[in-house]
């Protein structure tokens, strides 16, 4: 590894994790759906690794399954690729030093990802005792798919429970009835890809009939296993939790105080 390690991101949550612990320097690329103004490389499918091997990248980033075949393309080109996979919200929040090495400082992802847990054991914290609505999380609507991975967590210490998918499942497609069994109080729309541009309305006219509040959440605040979660566990803890004492809303010390996650337009 270079001693000023050069990075090409090829997934949004590593360009999230790198910039928030501060190295964003290091980063001399990512895809066009990294919320960068850094060189694009290409999708997060279909990278041009010509445009990376003209950056002169030191080490690549994927995260996720869908990436493996990105990830072994690059290695096959010689790459230090740092690949990372999570399924539940422990294990995005253990990658934050993984990923942050391919940078030369694991030590500030790992300080990173303290102040996350730090942050989010407050919001328990705040909502502990309270009664724990039920939330149907719905990451894509056609056909409709229950959010899994991290997200049922990210529910669970906002204050909720997701009885539709277990923490680290894959996100299931299921039906009306489905849903209605569960019997939701809340609904969150949170279409993977969209950004804050979850249908409400789209929503009740499917004619579901549920005793629920639907709400629209921007999709990188749950789906992008990035400090962008923890953004994710504010939101619903507000939503689910109005009148609780909650902690002032999340934000990275490389970050302003206004700073707020932008959507992500496809990825991990």
């Amino acid at each position: 590894m270079a001693a000023t390690p050069r990075v090409v991101s090829l997934a949004p949550s590593a360009t999230a994790i790198l910039t928030a612990a501060g190295l964003d320097a290091h980063v001399v690329g990512a895809t066009v759906h990294s919320s960068t103004d850094k060189p694009v490389v290409g999708g997060w499918l279909n990278p041009d690794f010509d445009r990376v091997d003209d950056l002169d990248a030191d080490a690549v980033c994927t995260c996720d399954d869908l990436q493996s075949d990105v990830a072994t393309a690059a290695r096959d080109r010689g790459y230090d690729v740092v690949h990372v996979a999570p399924a539940t919200l422990d294990e995005v929040l253990d990658s934050f030093p993984v990923v942050c090495d391919a940078a030369g400082d694991a030590g500030a992802g790992a300080a990173l990802a303290d102040d996350c847990r730090d942050h989010l054991a407050r919001v328990a914290d705040a909502v502990a005792g309270r009664d724990r609505p039920a939330v149907y999380c719905e990451e894509w609507a056609d056909p409709p798919m229950a959010a899994g991975n991290w997200v049922p967590d990210l529910v669970r210490v906002a204050g909720g429970t997701a009885p539709l998918v277990a923490p680290g499942e894959r996100s299931a497609e299921v039906d009306p009835e489905t849903v209605a069994a569960a019997d939701p109080d809340h609904v969150v729309l949170h279409p993977c890809g969209k950004g804050e541009r979850g249908d409400p309305e789209a929503f009740d006219a499917r004619g579901w009939n549920l005793d629920a509040a639907v709400h629209a959440v921007d999709d990188s605040r749950l789906n992008q296993p990035s400090p962008a979660v923890v953004s994710g566990v504010d939101r619903l803890a507000r939503l689910l939790h109005p009148d609780a004492d909650l902690p002032e809303p999340w934000a990275a010390a490389s970050e302003t105080a206004t700073a707020t996650p932008t959507e992500s337009d496809e990825g991990k």
